[in-house]
């Protein structure tokens, strides 16, 4: 399938498109738009008639959306849901402190609403997700609680959204405004999965188009890797780069292979952030300007290339780091929402209605 994204949103003059073809090349190019004309007889066309297909779906599916998100879209159908969101997180939170990490991450994969049912397997079985996320039990603890006080009003994309936010407050993290309204999917896609979500062996530049095809930008995507300031990470992500790579402190690598050896004990855990990983903070870039990244993808933001000037901003300053990090997860909780009529508000969180 090819298909067509571009930076604007929109099919238009000066606009910056990504074309990619998934069924033969497997890539994807950059290309200017100087005349949407010629780009469509050209470039859709020539590519694939489904393409021009694609787009008018996509334009007629937010037409007839329309919805917008606001952070008030509640605050006359369900005005309670998000006090009760918090008080869910922090009961998580103080029974295990790293459930923190998970629903930051059940929001970052957006893999909740796309769950697992009994007709289709979705993004909790895509090789990145398996094994390692976590986080389900809380949501749908707090989901029932939502439903209690406003049967079928707050999706389970904004109680995930919320969750997010206060994990991150109450480790220590910044705050920011959430927008609410986002409606809850039909279906999930294991093969989409695979391909959208960033991988642990990913290199930067494999980083940095990952993030700019979810129309996040290349200061974003640095910022939000620092939500690997919390966390823990299996001996299978991060085997390769203990061993093989040379991009990490001999010390640290040495630490770790102790717990984590060539064969076996996939399922141990190590901190991503061995200096304080209970606490959000910036000690996640001082460990990587000191090469004592965990995951390989980790480290490729201070390896000597564009992304090391921004790491060292961010390790020197933990006030930049979060600023630009609330601002990243706003950007990245608008991309593309189900509003309006899409989709569906589910009763239960881990399959459709």
């Amino acid at each position: 399938m090819t298909f067509a994204l571009t930076s604007s949103g929109a099919l238009g003059i000066n606009s910056t498109a990504l074309i990619c073809n998934f069924k033969t090349t497997g890539s994807c190019i950059k290309m200017q738009l100087l005349e949407p004309f010629i780009f469509l007889s050209t470039t859709l066309m020539a590519a694939h008639k489904t393409t021009l297909c694609l787009v008018l779906l996509a334009a007629c599916l937010a037409a007839a959306t329309g919805g917008k998100l606001s952070p008030e879209y509640y605050s006359s159908t369900c005005p309670g849901a998000p006090a009760i969101v918090q008080a869910g997180v922090v009961a998580a939170l103080k029974n295990e402190t790293r459930m923190g990490a998970s629903l930051l991450r059940l929001h970052f994969h957006d893999c909740f609403v796309n769950d697992d049912n009994a007709t289709f397997v979705g993004e909790k079985t895509a090789s990145p997700n398996n094994k390692s996320i976590r986080g389900y039990e809380v949501i749908d603890k707090i989901k029932g609680q939502v439903e209690k006080e406003c049967p079928g009003v707050v999706s389970c994309a904004d109680i995930l959204a919320l969750a997010a936010r206060d994990s991150v407050v109450y480790l220590g993290g910044p705050s920011w405004e959430v927008s609410l309204g986002r409606r809850d999917s039909l279906n999930a896609s294991k093969e989409a999965a695979e391909v959208s979500l960033p991988e642990p062996t990913f290199n930067l530049s494999d980083l940095a188009v990952n993030f700019w095809a979810q129309g996040l930008s290349f200061r974003d995507m640095v910022a939000l890797s620092g939500a690997h300031t919390i966390g823990m990470a299996r001996c299978t992500t991060f085997r390769d780069h203990i061993y093989n790579d040379s991009d990490i402190e001999p010390s640290f690598a040495r630490s770790l292979q102790q717990f984590c050896p060539p064969r076996g004990h996939d399922d141990v855990l190590a901190p991503l952030d061995l200096r304080t990983p209970a606490q959000f903070d910036n000690s996640y870039y001082v460990n990587l300007v000191n090469y004592k990244g965990l995951l390989h993808s980790d480290q490729e933001l201070f390896h000597g290339d564009s992304a090391d000037p921004i790491v060292r901003n961010y390790a020197d300053e933990p006030a930049v780091f979060l600023d630009d990090f609330a601002k990243g997860m706003i950007k990245m909780g608008e991309i593309k929402p189900l509003t309006g009529s899409a989709g569906e508000i589910r009763k239960f969180c881990g399959k459709v209605n």
